[in-house]
């Protein structure tokens, strides 16, 4: 299992807890989160929210700041190869953008989904160059064409004997 907070240099990723997931459904702003959090995609990844999930949305927090979510889509599913599979969202508030904290995020939790034998996949618009930087320089090199909305869908192979 994914531990309820992972950590990286910069960054912790604690797990929603119900409270917040309330609080960004409804949008409402709360002490410790950035003044522009949650964002609109945050207010969405709340809809799916799952309590006791480790593979809920988690906050992005530097310091004591909470800048914006990462998490996954749902806990993982066999592929059509039988590797689980999870897909993983992520974003940021404006201020934070450029500093490689999306990167830092992603790159601490794949070291968890490694551990666990979990592949990841993400599906980004193709417009969205940041979003498909991050990608790239956290692996996913496996680009399996577009979903039903026009976005890429790429995929970060496991490490060998992962």
């Amino acid at each position: 299992m994914l531990p309820e907070v992972v950590t990286s240099e910069r960054l912790r990723l604690p797990l929603w807890t119900p409270q917040d997931a309330a609080d960004i459904r409804a949008g409402r702003h709360r002490d410790g989160w950035h003044r522009d959090y949650p964002r609109r995609d945050d207010r969405d990844a709340a809809t799916i929210y799952r309590p006791d999930d480790p593979w809920a949305p988690r906050h992005v927090v530097r310091g004591e700041t909470a800048l914006g979510s990462i998490g996954f889509f749902g806990p993982p599913q066999p592929a059509g190869d039988g590797v689980p599979e999870a897909e993983v969202g992520f974003g940021l508030v404006a201020e934070a953008r450029g500093w490689g904290f999306a990167t830092e995020a992603l790159r601490a939790l794949l070291a968890e989904t490694d551990r666990v034998g979990v592949r990841v996949r993400a599906s980004v618009d193709p417009a969205n160059t940041a979003s498909v930087r991050v990608l790239a320089k956290c692996g996913f090199t496996e680009l399996r064409g577009s979903n039903e909305d026009g976005e890429l869908v790429m995929a970060r192979p496991l490490p060998t004997g992962g």
